[in-house]
């Protein structure tokens, strides 16, 4: 996945708003599913201020979803996608969220260190609403402005401030 197919929070929601009757399920990787009894525990707007290797500001904001599975497994217990959105809905009376800022699953259990990973596709089947979950990436500003984040290069090349450079 490269940074032009990132979901912003105004695409997510109005994916959620589309198909409210479905029930919600995540899959964090192949064949891996977030269990059906999970919790959404916390909806965090995050805004992210940084300096890169080539001495550039930047700046951007994250909206994590945190997903949560309880230790006992509540068999009968299906998240449907209304209810997601009655979470939205109440987080949004406190906090408003960026429409633009990227979006972020944030989940973890005993067989799977907690990550936050991106929400990379979207399936309906079979009366559930699937997002599909993306690891995220570790990306070099600088590529974007012409500069070299080559390993090679940048072990012989001393990086200022500005250059561009890695």
């Amino acid at each position: 996945m490269n940074t032009t197919e990132l979901i912003n929070w105004q695409t997510f929601k109005r994916k959620l708003q589309d198909n409210p009757e479905l029930t919600l399920q995540f899959q964090y990787a192949e064949d891996k599913w977030v269990d059906a009894s999970y919790h959404i525990t916390e909806i965090k707007q995050a805004p992210i201020v940084s300096v890169d290797c080539g001495g550039i500001m930047n700046s951007w904001t994250e909206i994590i979803v945190q997903l949560w599975e309880p230790a006992v497994k509540d068999k009968e217990r299906a998240m449907q996608v209304s209810k997601a959105l009655s979470i939205v809905k109440l987080v949004e009376k406190s906090l408003p969220l960026n429409p633009l800022a990227v979006v972020k699953i944030e989940f973890g259990n005993s067989q799977f260190d907690t990550r936050q990973m991106y929400p990379g596709e979207f399936i309906i089947d079979n009366g559930n609403f699937i997002v599909n979950l993306s690891p995220d990436f570790t990306q070099c500003k600088a590529i974007s402005r012409g500069g070299n984040c080559d390993t090679k290069e940048t072990e012989t090349v001393t990086c200022s401030p500005g250059s561009g450079c890695c």
